[in-house]
């Protein structure tokens, strides 16, 4: 494999030398006499690895390496000083300005071929090991997705009326979390809090769940035990402690008349707010096995009416806003 290597140094037959030993290892070789040459060469194209000599006049070693390092491309380059310095100060300074290695003028042939060789395959091979761990992270994290949103299905799957809550809780959370400002991220973890906001429904009977009638005072307690039992079971997941939050208090009011904890205001966490407002929403625009899903207008109304009661007023503004906006009333099973 040829390397591309550019050498910078002031004095010509020290530039001529080391290009020479290194062509006739089968490197590319490409010398420049001053710091600003090589930072103007660096537009053109990348090296695999740049020898920089330290006294030059102008921009001396240190100076290109510093203006180097503010390049995007700057810190991706290995660099390796070349010195006639013998203070060990110099050396100090060269590797904790981000150099590689330095190799001490006048060059030894062979020293300088295999610390320009094995510096660029060991950069080279930091950067494969980075990109396969990348990959398989990403291949993790699709795959944690998808049993999130398997396991979201199931959760919908007790109620046959609710087919698709979960995930449509999570879009409408994501919209107005990213309205109110969250970052790509941030709307992440949301939207995986979302689709398992509903996670303690596993232990609760199918005969409370899928009843189609008006629930008892008793079942409706038994309705209301689901938050805690969601918050039990997603803390299990250590790698992402705030699921926790979603599950345990997307019934909470604004005004404090909420469960389990009967919460108010800013005492409610925020993604638990959103949530709230998205839950409700989805819940208004749904059919149930005890009515029909309600007009746009009396959806609207009802977030209106509920604002700064059931729900955070910022939250349900920005839902507010949503609404207004879909004129076709595409938000909706």
């Amino acid at each position: 494999m040829s390397y591309c290597i550019y050498i910078v140094d002031d004095d010509k037959t020290n530039l001529r030398l080391a290009g020479q030993i290194l062509s006739k290892n089968g490197m590319r070789v490409s010398g420049f006499t001053s710091g600003r040459a090589l930072l103007n060469a660096l537009d053109d194209r990348k090296p695999d690895l740049i020898l920089l000599d330290i006294m030059m006049p102008g921009l001396d070693g240190f100076d290109t390496m510093s203006l180097l390092l503010k390049r995007d491309e700057g810190n991706n380059i290995p660099v390796i000083f070349l010195t006639a310095d013998e203070e060990a100060e110099t050396e100090t300074k060269c590797l904790r300005m981000g150099a590689m290695d330095f190799i001490k003028k006048p060059f030894v042939p062979e020293v300088l071929v295999l610390r320009a060789r094995h510096t660029i395959e060991l950069v080279r091979l930091k950067n494969n090991l980075a990109e396969e761990v990348a990959k398989k992270t990403c291949a993790l994290e699709k795959l944690s997705f998808h049993i999130v949103e398997t396991l979201a299905d199931a959760i919908d799957a007790k109620d046959t009326y609710t087919h698709g809550h979960s995930k449509r809780v999570a879009e409408y959370a994501v919209k107005i979390a990213k309205r109110y400002g969250y970052s790509d991220e941030m709307a992440q973890d949301i939207y995986i809090m979302g689709l398992l906001h509903d996670v303690g429904k596993i232990g609760i009977p199918d005969a409370v769940i899928k009843k189609p009638g008006k629930l008892t005072d008793e079942e409706f307690d038994v309705i209301k035990t689901h938050p805690p039992k969601g918050s039990k079971i997603l803390a299990n997941i250590v790698e992402m402690p705030s699921l926790v939050t979603g599950a345990h208090w997307h019934h909470e009011r604004y005004d404090g008349n909420g469960y389990p904890d009967g919460l108010a205001a800013d005492k409610i966490p925020e993604s638990a707010r959103i949530i709230a407002v998205a839950d409700a929403y989805d819940a208004m625009t749904s059919d149930r096995s005890y009515r029909s899903s309600i007009s746009q207008e009396d959806v609207r109304n009802e977030i209106l009416k509920g604002k700064g009661k059931q729900f955070d007023p910022v939250f349900a503004d920005i839902m507010l806003e949503l609404i207004d906006e879909d004129t076709r009333y595409n938000m909706h099973e």
